[in-house]
């Protein structure tokens, strides 16, 4: 390790600050004060590295293309090494990790007024699990920091949420262990293989990469990984956790579950799943391609018939991760790229809806879409973010979400091109069921009398970072581009 573990930093400074909220836990507006401030801190770290990303690691040096590298024996018993890495991939998906946790603490802010420690507790704990998966680089503690972030959410939709809490609590438990525990054998699995066949039993990416593994296993061990992400992203049949979780989530819950949880399935496929089965994934190809198209159309479609506005955008992600998907089944530089940009740009842009709603619900205490309307009127600055975020969502040109799906698109098309033009329904339909949201939300007569204040300092102001981002993402991509240009090319074989 370096003279200043910068991974490491990253990974345990919110458990730190988790643990600093012990002793002010009575005290409401210090534990807040306490948790943002250790979050900042976080996101501060992030940006100087994505600023200023540190040259590649000389040959030699951990894995090819990346940035920086810490590794340490653990358990030296079980082959089990303590091994973080950061490229351009993870750099990306750990500023976004940073950024929206801080989001979700500011959007609960008033939105939490009881057992306030614990919820922020959660956040920062959650954000330690996050921050371990797009770092990890030992498949064994990949696998411990997987199990640590779903942990939080659980009880934050269970504690805090409302609706069927209970119920949408346990769902979300459910379909992800299962999945965790058929990734958990696959990951067993290739480990015995490795061991066998060198002689030396070892969990480290780096390692297993050279594992020859029997044509027939592999299928099925890829089939394992696939299926554990797949939950995660979540791709269509595995969706159907996700809407329940979204609709009876507290406000940060859905923002960091949109934001940053569906990207660790992407993350995992990208980083373990294809590099260690390249033959395995290229046989299963096909049904990852049908499975995201079907999830592109089908979620817009269902979205279109929701009148829960926070139900409404928990169906459109399942549409936009389907884009991710492709891009990630065609496995092209182009697409590849499109697909790690896309996981920023839905983080940023179903955020920033969920948050809108969020807010929107905190004043009024309804999601439904009928009951509102007239909003441009009243609450003009609210509409104007509001509109802006829909639009994003829609794949405006000059917005973020474009850049991304025109990059999977155009990557897709290339490779598998009726799969691209089925794809392209899907924006059609999502700007369909976008111009009906916003017709009626914010342009139509007013459908009640309510009583609704514009936004303050604090929504305003989170909104509008999340503004800028979006329309510099969809205006100027090419510093993010520039970065994924090294990691994309030596996965798909071009660098």
């Amino acid at each position: 390790m370096g003279d200043l573990p910068l991974l490491t930093i990253l990974v345990f400074l919110p458990l730190a600050g988790a643990l600093c909220l012990l002793p002010v836990w009575r005290h409401d507006r210090a534990v807040r004060w306490i948790a943002a401030g250790f979050a900042g801190v976080e996101l501060l770290l992030a940006g100087r590295l994505c600023l200023c990303p540190p040259t590649p690691l000389p040959a030699g040096t951990g894995l090819p293309g990346f940035l920086l590298w810490e590794d340490a024996s653990w358990i030296s018993r079980f082959g089990i090494r303590y091994t973080l890495g950061l490229d351009g991939i993870s750099l990306l998906m750990v500023l976004l990790t940073a950024f929206i946790t801080l989001i979700g603490m500011v959007v609960s802010w008033r939105a939490i007024t009881e057992r306030v420690a614990l919820h922020y507790a959660l956040l920062l704990v959650m954000e330690t699990g996050i921050m371990g998966v797009f770092l990890s680089l030992d498949l064994f503690l990949f696998y411990l920091f997987w199990e640590i972030m779903l942990i939080p959410m659980f009880f934050l939709i269970g504690v805090w949420g409302h609706g069927r809490r209970i119920y949408s609590a346990m769902k979300f438990f459910i379909y992800t262990l299962a999945g965790s525990l058929l990734m958990l054998l696959a990951i067993i699995g290739v480990y015995l293989i490795h061991g066998r066949q060198t002689g030396v039993y070892s969990f480290a990416l780096g390692d297993l990469l050279h594992t020859a593994i029997d044509p027939t296993l592999g299928v099925w061990l890829f089939g394992a990984f696939l299926l554990a992400f797949a939950i995660k992203f979540p791709i269509f049949p595995l969706h159907t956790w996700l809407p329940d979780a979204h609709t009876d989530a507290p406000t940060a819950g859905s923002v960091i579950l949109a934001g940053l949880l569906l990207k660790t399935g992407a993350y995992g496929l990208v980083r373990f799943g294809y590099p260690l089965f390249p033959a395995a994934a290229r046989e299963l190809t096909p049904l990852l391609l049908v499975c995201a198209v079907i999830g592109i159309v089908y979620g817009s479609w269902v979205a279109f018939a929701q009148t829960d506005m926070k139900r409404m955008v928990a169906y459109s992600s399942v549409g936009h991760m389907g884009f991710v998907a492709l891009g990630i089944a065609a496995w092209s530089p182009v697409a590849l790229s499109g697909a790690v940009l896309q996981m920023v740009n839905h983080g940023v842009t179903t955020g920033a809806l969920f948050a809108a709603v969020g807010m929107l619900d905190e004043r009024v205490h309804t999601r439904d879409i009928d009951a509102f309307g007239g909003l441009w009127g009243k609450v003009p600055v609210f509409a104007f973010f509001f509109l802006l975020f829909s639009m994003a969502s829609a794949g405006l040109p000059g917005l973020n979400n474009f850049t991304g799906e025109f990059l999977i698109l155009l990557g897709a098309f290339r490779t598998v091109p009726l799969a691209a033009i089925i794809a392209f329904t899907g924006i059609v339909l999502t700007l369909i069921y976008t111009v009906r949201l916003v017709q009626e939300l914010l342009f139509q007569e007013e459908q009640r009398t309510l009583l609704l204040s514009d936004l303050g300092l604090r929504e305003g102001g989170l909104l509008a970072l999340l503004a800028i981002i979006a329309v510099y993402i969809g205006v100027h991509p090419a510093p993010l581009l520039e970065i994924l240009k090294l990691p994309v090319g030596l996965l798909t074989g071009t660098h």
